[in-house]
């Protein structure tokens, strides 16, 4: 029985093309969809912060309306209880305990700050994530950069360097929606 060795021919310019484009080809596509909902979440999330903004300064400012007119309604107390009128007294009382805290309708002040509080710590987590949406994105990017590089220089290294680099992008999203890694400060 003989063996028979064949060496192995080096692959042409033109083949080693080929088979980069194969592979380099499908990895672009995952990476500009991973880059596509990066940048649709990344969106949201800024949204989120601006209408969490918004929605808290209103929920403030109605807080200070509320404050306002409970402040006038202990002065119209005052006025009432020096001068004896006990119906008013009992409506003014229950106005003043009702701009407080209403449960009813939300709309006391102590729900009020509840409420702004609630959408400042919403609007604090969506700031967390914000630059790491951005990170990813750029990383995604110089990927597929890397990639198309890699199609035209005809070289393995910057395919695989564009594998790692994608890798990490895909690893700072997952911070972005999960904030896994905790804050520093």
């Amino acid at each position: 029985m003989t063996e028979t060795k064949t060496e192995a021919k080096p692959l042409s310019r033109s083949e080693r093309e080929a088979q980069i484009k194969d592979k380099a080809g499908w990895v672009i596509v995952v990476m500009a969809a991973l880059l596509a909902i990066n940048t649709y979440m990344g969106n949201s999330n800024s949204s989120r912060v601006l209408n969490n903004t918004i929605d808290a300064n209103n929920t403030w400012a109605f807080y200070q309306a509320k404050s306002i007119k409970g402040t006038l309604a202990e002065m119209a107390l005052d006025d009432a209880m020096n001068r004896k009128d006990v119906n008013k007294v009992a409506t003014l009382s229950k106005k003043i305990a009702r701009y407080e805290s209403d449960p009813a309708t939300g709309e006391g002040k102590k729900e009020l700050m509840e409420k702004a509080r609630q959408l400042e710590a919403d609007r604090a987590v969506a700031k967390q994530r914000s630059p790491w949406y951005t990170y990813a994105g750029s990383l995604f990017q110089i990927a597929i950069v890397l990639l198309t590089a890699s199609i035209l220089s005809v070289k393995n290294s910057l395919y695989r360097a564009s594998i790692g680099v994608g890798t990490f992008a895909l690893v700072l999203m997952s911070q972005a929606i999960w904030l896994w890694i905790p804050a520093v400060l």
